[in-house]
């Protein structure tokens, strides 16, 4: 009596007993990854962490749009690029994060209900309608802070943080492209008591700019002048000649700006790509 027809029929047998022992590839359970608007471009899912009321974040955001209009976030709601949301690799699920531009000092307040993203070292990617908040759309690509806020922090642009200063000088690694790290609370002021208005006399408003390095020629300033154009073409930036006792110099300014913290932001995002420079204090006219 003939067990097989054939040796294929043989070797399909035996197969098929193969994958069914205990141990085997077949067998093994595998790591599921959620399907989310970012899922095509990831490898695998962090698990979330803690947050803290003092975390910040700064590195890269960018944006997603259109193309994911309606597909699958992480947390199963689908994807509006109208609304304020926001993608983050771990940061628990609507957890709500004040991120302001350090290029232009403009916030907006997101909600983190998708994964992502993972891809050129980027720490988080804004809907369509928030990235618009902070001209992302034109830019493509900026650098951020992010703070953790209340839950029921209203969604959508707001005002930049009193201590934006103080946020970004409080980064441990300021050359690392990105980082996670924590600032201590803002102490809260006791009201003063209440004092009679005098008329003070009458100041011109300030403003505030970068001063990029004193050149000792027009050329060396110019070469400066396009590496920041070109790492923001938005940027105003402009060459200033004078004469400083009786040779000619040339600088770099970049702004204005209406604010110190906003100016001093600036500054620290130029030093990150190796152009030094300090705040100076202007009158308007």
């Amino acid at each position: 009596m003939k067990l097989f027809r054939s040796p294929a029929s043989a070797f399909v047998l035996l197969l098929s007993l193969t994958l069914s022992l205990p141990g085997s590839a077949r067998s093994k359970r595998t790591a599921r990854v959620r399907h989310s608007a970012h899922t095509h471009m990831c490898k695998h899912v962090l698990e979330p962490h803690a947050t803290s009321a003092n975390m910040v974040l700064r590195g890269r955001a960018s944006w997603y749009g259109k193309y994911f209009q309606g597909m699958e976030t992480g947390n199963g709601e689908r994807y509006n690029r109208f609304a304020y949301t926001c993608a983050h690799k771990t940061l628990p699920f609507n957890t709500r994060l004040r991120v302001t531009s350090v290029l232009t000092g403009h916030s907006v307040v997101v909600r983190v209900n998708d994964r992502g993203p993972f891809r050129n070292r980027r720490i988080i990617d804004l809907s369509e309608k928030a990235g618009q908040e902070l001209n992302l759309k034109e830019l493509g690509a900026a650098t951020i802070v992010a703070e953790v806020v209340s839950p029921d922090t209203p969604l959508g642009p707001t005002t930049a943080p009193d201590n934006l200063l103080a946020l970004c000088l409080g980064d441990p690694h300021p050359h690392a492209p990105f980082t996670t790290y924590e600032v201590a609370p803002t102490p809260e002021v006791a009201p003063a008591a209440p004092v009679v208005a005098v008329p003070a006399p009458t100041v011109a408003p300030a403003s505030f700019l970068v001063q990029v390095g004193e050149f000792a020629t027009p050329v060396e300033a110019q070469a400066v002048l396009a590496k920041i154009q070109a790492l923001d073409p938005s940027m105003h930036v402009e060459l200033a000649n004078d004469l400083l006792d009786g040779r000619q110099r040339s600088r770099v300014l970049v702004g204005t700006f209406g604010e110190r913290p906003q100016a001093e932001a600036v500054r620290r995002w130029l030093l990150v790509w190796g152009i030094g420079g300090q705040v100076r204090e202007v009158a308007l006219r």
